[in-house]
């Protein structure tokens, strides 16, 4: 006969490969704490409702607890034989308990059981994701305050489009992250629904108190309806998406780094530790960090596709596929909590070359914009000075000149506009300056956005640390 604990309906043990091809303990063993945790709140609804005595209660409530202990040293041995982390604890704490931890199984099915784990398994990795934005979003406004001054070429067709602040490209990127917090704390919603009491599909016979289980485990909402609680894979599905546009966020740095501190450019110095050597050409440092976070978005976004595709034609209830859901996730938390944590590193270790990106914008024409700006202000139209100003762009590239060179007599050649405040308004100093309307990239605005950003970083730190003491600790 089989050993399963569903085998008494089978008259043979499973082949060994059907074993190894089912089983799932080498990856989702990693939500012990969420099982046992969900087990103590299940033993512990089933003796209030009077399902099973206070005294089977606490013996498997002691028992799981001594299995946690077990894990946790490492004195555990997890048998493939028993598929999953679910079974492997509850054989383990039958082996230990005996009757009464048969019992902890009433009133509960597989399918609820793991929807619930991975749920608060989802929840607790989704306030660490939270948690690692912060820190990112903090490095990025500590390195633009530290840069605070600091003028660069502002790209658009990866041309030298218009000079800006060093820190207002950064703040870009925090505006990023802030809606990748914002998807974030969404997912944390969706996964803060508590499915446990669905059953199978069905919900159960026996006059369970889902209400108990949620406040105990501290989940905001309960499933309303038996299939979806055991079926949803939303908001794995939120969280894998959510994670792939963080990693599409980080790729786009990553694509400007590499960039930046290539040769062609260096405007800016990676620290020596954030960085590796060839084993051939004495004189790289490559930003292999970089690269690696660009090449891992591919990755994470390909478990998206994968969750995608598996769920699309999906039957309700519960299906075998939905098994499908753990390694993507789990490859993807983990991918993006170190990319998170090693790109904020990166940032506060790096260093600008200020001297080089001034040059970039003094020995350029991103201050051509400035020119017909300066003309339209004047009351020539708008397209009758861009004109203006592209015809001297032309004649500096003819006669090896930048605009800042030209005489007074060439720009009167050009406009009897042009007065002798045109040299200081086409400054890449006041071009930063003057671009002053809301949002813009002059020293004003650039500050009122890092005041602004410090604001909701306070917000968002308090979402965190709402989120993070609703999680559940096993004592």
């Amino acid at each position: 006969m089989s050993e399963k604990l569903w085998g008494g309906r089978f008259t043979k043990t499973t082949d060994e490969m059907i074993n190894e091809f089912q089983a799932s303990i080498g990856f989702d063993k990693r939500m012990y704490h969420e099982d046992i945790a969900g087990s103590i709140a299940h033993a512990s609804m089933l003796a209030k409702c009077g399902i099973i005595s206070e005294e089977d209660r606490d013996k498997i409530v002691g028992g799981l607890k001594d299995i946690l202990a077990r894990i946790e040293k490492g004195d555990f041995e997890f048998d493939v034989a028993f598929e999953d982390i679910h079974m492997n604890i509850e054989k383990r704490l039958t082996d230990a308990i005996g009757e009464a931890g048969g019992r902890l199984h009433t009133a509960r099915s597989r399918n609820d059981q793991v929807a619930l784990d991975t749920h608060m398994y989802v929840r607790r990795e989704a306030v660490e994701v939270e948690k690692l934005i912060l820190d990112m979003q903090k490095a990025l406004v500590e390195t633009a305050e530290k840069y605070s001054d600091v003028i660069m070429p502002g790209y658009t067709h990866l041309q030298r489009a218009q000079p800006i602040l060093f820190g207002h490209h950064l703040l870009a990127y925090f505006s990023m992250f802030s809606r990748d917090f914002a998807r974030f704390n969404g997912v944390y919603q969706r996964a803060d629904i508590m499915p446990l009491g669905a059953g199978a599909l069905a919900g159960t016979t026996f006059p369970i108190d889902r209400r108990f289980v949620a406040e105990f485990l501290n989940f905001e909402n309960i499933y309303t309806n038996s299939l979806d609680a055991v079926s949803d894979r939303d908001y794995i599905m939120e969280f894998l998406s959510a994670a792939s546009m963080l990693m599409v966020h980080l790729s786009r740095l990553s694509e400007e780094t590499i960039l930046w501190c290539s040769r062609e450019f260096s405007f800016v110095e990676l620290d020596d530790a954030h960085c590796t050597g060839s084993s051939m050409m004495p004189q790289k440092k490559n930003p292999d960090v970089s690269e690696l976070v660009r090449g891992k978005t591919g990755r994470v976004i390909g478990h998206l596709m994968a969750m995608l595709t598996t769920v699309k034609g999906l039957p309700l209830a519960y299906n075998k596929d939905l098994q499908e859901d753990k390694e993507g996730i789990f490859d993807a938390i983990d991918t993006v909590k170190f990319s998170l944590a090693v790109y904020a590193r990166i940032l506060r270790g790096m260093k600008v070359n200020r001297d080089i990106m001034k040059r970039a914008v003094d020995e350029d024409f991103s201050n051509a914009t400035d020119l017909a700006d300066y003309l339209a202000k004047k009351g020539m139209p708008f397209r009758q000075a861009h004109a203006v100003s592209g015809q001297a762009v032309h004649y500096c590239i003819e006669h090896h000149k930048w605009l800042v060179d030209l005489t007074m007599d060439e720009f009167k050649a050009l406009s009897p506009m042009f007065d002798e405040d045109i040299k200081d308004a086409i400054l890449p100093e006041t071009c930063v300056k003057t671009r002053n309307s809301l949002g813009g990239t002059s020293y004003e605005q650039v500050d009122l956005q890092i005041r602004a950003a410090k604001g909701l970083m306070d917000t968002e730190r308090k979402i965190t640390e709402e989120h993070e003491d609703k999680q559940i600790q096993v004592d």
